[in-house]
């Protein structure tokens, strides 16, 4: 248990300070790997054609053994090094459980990537920022004006707060460094195969499902840290409270609104609404109240959020590791 609190905030402090460096290789590019070999193999394997509509459950089924296979190795390697470095020496195992749960972690690298859509917004014009933001956001950002793009940032942020930080976090404080591997393998495979498009609408609702699954939790309690930040910050954490609890499922996903919703509300803004992915446009509703129009400096104020969030949750899930270990008298 002291092991685990120790490579827990390490990884946290070594976010804080590295972020995602370009340099340093990621597990998640082997995990993208991953999908996408399993992928080619499997649609060769069922026989998978796209234009097919009775291959519908192939699709399901290959779907299936492709969060399977990704699981399985995303899991699996982590585990063989970490053993195998355990037998080298049990200092090394901590060394490279701290540098593992460090890159589970996205609080540094979410920052500085929605900051360059804020700088770009303030000094260098609207091309810049579309291309900016385009780096962080999936939907087509060509035509987007200056609100649009820092919608889109602010949206960005609210919604990785959870997904990006707090949900391999809390998994991490659970279940160990491996914990953090099994929650981004899925929602790698999310991001990645999740979609209702001609290609992923079957093949990809196992992926989807297990994403919504295991996020429910952890979006919760995100929201909740958040209304806390939101008291903390000085920002309105009534509204932010209030807006959570009517717009909280405004989104396909289950889980998607719940930080968005306390993100709006704090900051007194409308969130989502529609817009455009491949060229199609999908009708979304809005979260929140149009207070005031977004604004540059809400990209800086949604950040503000998210690590004061990030920071209560940690607090929080050392501390209850902490008294779990003396109940055990550890």
């Amino acid at each position: 248990m002291e092991e685990r609190i120790f490579i827990i905030a390490c990884g946290f402090v070594l976010d804080l300070i590295f972020g995602d460096p370009l340099w340093l290789w990621h597990p998640v590019m082997g995990m993208g790997k991953v999908i996408s070999w399993s992928d080619r193999v499997l649609r060769k394997l069922f026989g998978i054609r796209e234009e097919r509509e009775a291959d519908r459950a192939k699709k399901r089924a290959a779907g299936v053994l492709l969060a399977v296979i990704t699981l399985s190795v995303s899991i699996a390697v982590p585990a063989l090094i970490l053993y195998g470095a355990g037998l080298i020496h049990p200092w090394l195992r901590t060394g490279i459980s701290c540098v593992m749960c460090y890159q589970m972690l996205a609080l540094k690298s979410l920052r500085t990537e929605s900051m360059k859509v804020y700088r770009a917004l303030r000094q260098e014009g609207l091309e810049p920022a579309r291309k900016a933001v385009s780096m962080i956001v999936g939907r087509d950002t060509q035509s987007l004006d200056r609100e649009g793009i820092t919608k889109a940032a602010v949206e960005t942020i609210a919604e990785n707060t959870s997904d990006g930080v707090i949900a391999p976090l809390l998994y991490m404080l659970l279940f160990g460094v491996l914990g953090g591997f099994f929650y981004k393998a899925v929602n790698t495979m999310d991001s990645m195969v999740g979609y209702k498009n001609d290609k992923w609408r079957y093949m990809g609702t196992a992926a989807a499902k297990l994403d919504d699954i295991v996020n429910f939790i952890p979006a919760r309690i995100a929201a909740a840290a958040m209304i806390g930040a939101a008291f903390f910050l000085r920002l309105d954490y009534k509204n932010a409270a209030r807006i959570y609890k009517r717009d909280r499922y405004q989104h396909a996903s289950p889980n998607s609104a719940q930080t968005e919703a306390v993100c709006a509300g704090a900051l007194g803004v409308q969130l989502a609404g529609d817009a455009y992915y491949f060229g199609q446009l999908y009708h979304k509703p809005t979260i929140g109240d149009a207070g005031r129009r977004v604004e540059a400096e809400d990209i800086k104020r949604a950040n503000r959020l998210l690590y004061g969030t990030s920071l209560i949750v940690l607090a929080a899930g050392l501390l209850g590791l902490t008294a779990v270990m003396v109940l055990l008298g550890r």
